[in-house]
């Protein structure tokens, strides 16, 4: 109960830092699909977010209260190893963001992020279609075909949490929250999706549920959830640390999105701190799925490629492909 109420007090500190730092319109670079334009819209979009998932959290609870709990820490190697583990794919997740970054302005595109660029806030800038399919393959490859293959030499499928120890329990969990989160979905930005033309569903649909799979659903599953969740789990013996561990990561996944800010020091703390609300509630789901189930793969089916990406972004998909 402490570590939460001391959870609960730094969510407080960044939704007041965002409000005093961005009490008219935001600096940060969002386009016209964002509606959030000000500290305390972003406020009041996170907690809702947060209460969204709160209760999505207590349906999971109660899906899953019969089950054995898996034991996430004894997938993991010994302390030391897996203190080292950690260190090393934190690191190299650092050297890929900074890669993308070099890679996509090197290219005169945007930076190459854990997001396509105009995911989620929109952009005003043109995304081509070259920059989309570059910044899935880079991410596939980085974030998850490199690791699941250093790692998968090592390590069982089982302790990667890549294989399901209850299956119709998994499809059960997956089921329920992709309905629901399916149905909020259509309900907060059904217009935009339901707006496109045949057409554009038909081709649409397929062609940015294959994008957002390689560019951030299979990265998100194994770079974080297969890899780095289990030995959080076993660093901190505790499931709560580990699912605001895994929250936090997720979210420094996408520091160096295309709409971020660095330019001073008020756009860089904004930019942090916004990135943080937005991601970090996501991704501590996304990480409670895995500790519930032991499987990273849940939180795929259920939260993640469909819901949001599948529903929100394929009007954006459509707009850089020109379908």
């Amino acid at each position: 109960m402490k570590f939460w109420l001391v959870a609960a007090a730094t969510w407080a500190v960044v939704n007041a830092v965002v409000l005093i730092l961005a009490p008219a319109a935001s600096p940060l670079h969002w386009g016209t699909d964002h509606h959030v334009i000000d500290g305390g819209e972003q406020v009041i979009a996170a907690n809702v977010v947060l209460a969204e998932v709160l209760a999505l959290a207590a349906v999971v609870h109660l899906l899953t209260r019969r089950r054995t709990s898996p034991d996430l820490a004894a997938r993991a190697p010994s302390t030391p190893r897996a203190r080292a583990e950690v260190l090393a794919v934190l690191g190299y997740g650092a050297v890929l963001q900074a890669g993308g970054w070099l890679l996509g302005r090197a290219m005169g595109w945007h930076p190459i992020g854990f997001h396509l660029a105009g995911s989620v806030v929109g952009t005003h800038d043109t995304v081509t279609p070259a920059e989309a399919m570059t910044w899935a393959v880079y991410n596939v490859v980085g974030y998850a075909a490199l690791p699941y293959a250093w790692f998968r030499r090592r390590y069982s499928a089982e302790q990667l949490c890549l294989r399901s120890t209850d299956r119709r329990g998994d499809a059960l969990v997956i089921l329920v929250v992709l309905l629901l989160e399916s149905a909020v979905q259509l309900l907060l930005l059904g217009n935009a999706v339901l707006g496109l033309a045949c057409r554009q569903l038909m081709l649409g649909l397929p062609l940015t549920f294959v994008l957002y799979l390689l560019g951030t659903v299979l990265p998100t599953t194994i770079f974080v959830q297969a890899i780095l969740v289990p030995r959080y789990r076993a660093l901190t013996g505790s499931s709560a640390a580990t699912i605001v561990l895994g929250g936090l990561t997720y979210a420094a996944l996408h520091v160096l999105d295309a709409w971020t800010l660095f330019g001073s020091p008020r756009e860089a703390v904004l930019s942090v701190l916004v990135v943080t609300m937005l991601y970090a509630v996501p991704g501590g789901f996304k990480t409670f799925l895995t500790v519930r189930t032991g499987n990273a793969w849940v939180h795929a089916w259920a939260y993640h490629a469909v819901a949001p990406h599948l529903l929100q972004d394929a009007p954006l998909i459509v707009r850089i492909f020109r379908l």
